[in-house]
């Protein structure tokens, strides 16, 4: 509840304070760590701007010993700073001079997610744009202020002065890093430092899209696309447990999509609604909140069972969508929304059960039965192939030949989560763990922080880095490459659904999977695939779970844990110590 006598007096007590809302982030300042670029001619100078480098009061002050300068002598000077690491936020720039002879100059200020993205010129055959957030802008300034510039998703930040004849200095220039404060309860770590890595940044790319909302992306995307939504709360349930983002996401979509409006306007994203909640009250057990969607739930088994046909045929209505990467293989897109719809109706029968709600649990189970009749082929498609596995639509066995085949090629970051479900599912563990390794790592080995809204290892052939600015002769990683909606500096490299190796570990390596809503009861079923050793914690509502595997020589693997008082257990694959706290 809110502490009225915090609140500042002049909106106390009146009707400004009961239309507003409090934003529950914070703003963390930090310091930039390289200057990858600088104007250096007789036209453009800058000078001293190794002094950015170091972290200074958050108030611009009088005589700064030795300021970073740029003068404009004919043509624009700049810089360009590396903070580092990817974040969600703004810019701060701290002037100084009293600019002469105008009383204002201009800055123009350029974002990015990789460094040639913040060199680049909007629009052109690299795709820069200012979608969703102004990661390009010109602002006019004065001499001792404190302009703050965004928000977008930026890791790379250019500074140019436009006025000709004129010379700013600046005292610093630092990063405005805001974000949720949020517990991190769940771990991973094992013997591979590779996968230790991939499941850290996973969680932080899912974490940096927790804002008021769950974003799909923190540059372009930053919006609730539900469809794309599961691998984050996948993520959110093994790393953070609970939060309030979530619930908030799932209503935000249901109430500004009243039936028989499609939400997002993708036929297959309602599906994916119904398969968050599942999820969600698997882990939670709010039995109240969930309560809460059965009219819209009934409504959608209705419309949904009418997009099948008398064959057992899925006839989802256009926009249909699996993921992009699919988008121009019909067949493949069939056979995916297939696969989908069926799990959809598998988990609306469910949740339709735990509500008492028979009679709509029968109507979704005989759109199941009428979905599994026909035999829907992915061809050679990754994506669709996993789906009709986890469906069990498909012989398991067949749809890990479709996925095997190449390695980590042709797999999408979206959709990698399932595909490596599907592996794990089929005995393929090793084989996922190298879909991780070469796949989520490549994009590591080349300057990410964050996951990529997609991804292909072609793109890596003949490509710079993308935390260096794009040598002669080589492709640009980010510029050149991107397909469909995400063609060139439209991508985004960050985004959530491409955390899925996260909740992936946890769940198939770790072996954590709540049996009964609300973490009640609890499956521990390892799979250290050519791991020796595992170890982490799981969020529970009742706690959290320690667990520490260790793989014998003979195959077994010997498992201990320490468990909250409340979860029934069980266990497949180990030989499970528990230690009650």
């Amino acid at each position: 509840m809110e502490r009225l006598d915090y609140v500042p007096a002049g909106i106390r007590d009146t009707e400004f304070l009961k239309d507003s809302y409090v934003d529950r982030r914070v703003s963390r300042f930090i310091a930039p760590k390289r200057i990858l670029w600088k104007s250096d001619s007789e036209k453009a100078k800058v000078e001293n701007e190794d002094s950015l480098l170091k972290m200074t009061d958050s108030q611009v002050v009088w005589n700064v010993a030795r300021p970073c300068t740029l003068e404009n002598r004919g043509e624009p000077a700049g810089i360009l700073i590396d903070f580092g690491v990817e974040f969600q936020g703004s810019v701060k720039i701290f002037i100084l001079n009293d600019p002469q002879p105008k009383d204002t100059f201009h800055l123009r200020v350029r974002f990015g997610e990789s460094a040639s993205e913040a060199m680049a010129e909007l629009g052109g055959e690299q795709n820069a744009t200012n979608d969703h957030s102004c990661r390009d802008q010109v602002i006019a300034c004065s001499f001792m202020t404190m302009p703050e510039i965004g928000p977008s998703g930026f890791r790379f930040v250019r500074i140019d002065l436009l006025d000709e004849n004129q010379k700013i200095e600046l005292m610093a220039v630092q990063g405005i890093f805001t974000y949720r404060e949020i517990k991190y309860k769940g771990s991973f770590e094992c013997n591979d430092e590779r996968l230790n890595k991939i499941w850290n940044t996973g969680a932080y790319t899912v974490h940096l899209n927790m804002q008021n909302y769950v974003w799909d992306g923190i540059k372009r995307d930053r919006l609730v696309w539900i469809g794309d939504m599961h691998p984050e709360t996948s993520t959110i349930q093994a790393v953070f447990g609970y939060d309030p983002s979530v619930p908030a996401s799932l209503d935000l979509i249901r109430n500004t999509s009243p039936l028989p409006k499609i939400m997002c306007k993708v036929s297959s994203y309602p599906i994916w609604w119904i398969i968050n909640h599942y999820g969600w009250y698997m882990q939670n057990g709010d039995l109240k909140y969930l309560s809460e969607q059965k009219d819209y739930l009934l409504g959608l088994i209705d419309m949904y069972s009418g997009f099948i046909d008398e064959n057992g045929n899925e006839q989802l209505p256009p926009f249909r969508l699996t993921d992009w990467p699919s988008e121009a293989d019909k067949q493949a897109t069939h056979a995916g929304l297939q696969a989908l719809l069926y799990i959809g109706m598998d988990r609306a029968r469910q949740i339709c059960e735990w509500l008492g709600e028979e009679k709509a649990a029968k109507k979704a189970e005989k759109c199941m039965k009428k979905l599994a009749k026909p035999f829907t082929d992915p061809g050679t498609n990754k994506q669709s192939a996993a789906l009709l596995s986890l469906a069990g639509l498909a012989d398991r066995g067949k749809m890990l030949n479709i996925i095997k085949k190449d390695g980590p090629y042709r797999l999408s970051t979206f959709y990698g989560y399932y595909v490596l479900k599907a592996q794990a599912l089929a005995g393929d563990m090793k084989g996922a763990m190298d879909n991780m390794r070469n796949y989520w790592g490549a994009m590591l080995d080349v300057g990410a922080t964050t996951f990529w809204e997609d991804f292909n290892l072609e793109w890596l052939e003949g490509s710079g880095r993308i935390d260096e600015l794009t040598p002669a002769g080589l492709k640009d990683l980010h510029g050149d490459h991107g397909a469909y909606c995400y063609v060139g500096f439209r991508h985004s490299l960050c985004h959530g659904w491409a955390s899925g190796p996260t909740p992936f570990m946890s769940e198939y390596v770790l072996g954590f999977k709540p049996v009964a809503p609300g973490c009640k009861k609890m499956l521990i079923k390892p799979d250290l695939g050519d791991l020796r050793w595992a170890k982490g914690t799981y969020p529970t509502p009742y706690g959290t779970i320690r667990i520490t595997h260790v793989k014998n020589d003979d195959g077994s693997i010997d498992s201990f844990a320490d468990v909250p008082c409340g979860i029934e257990i069980e266990s497949s694959g180990c030989n499970l110590n528990i230690n009650r706290i």
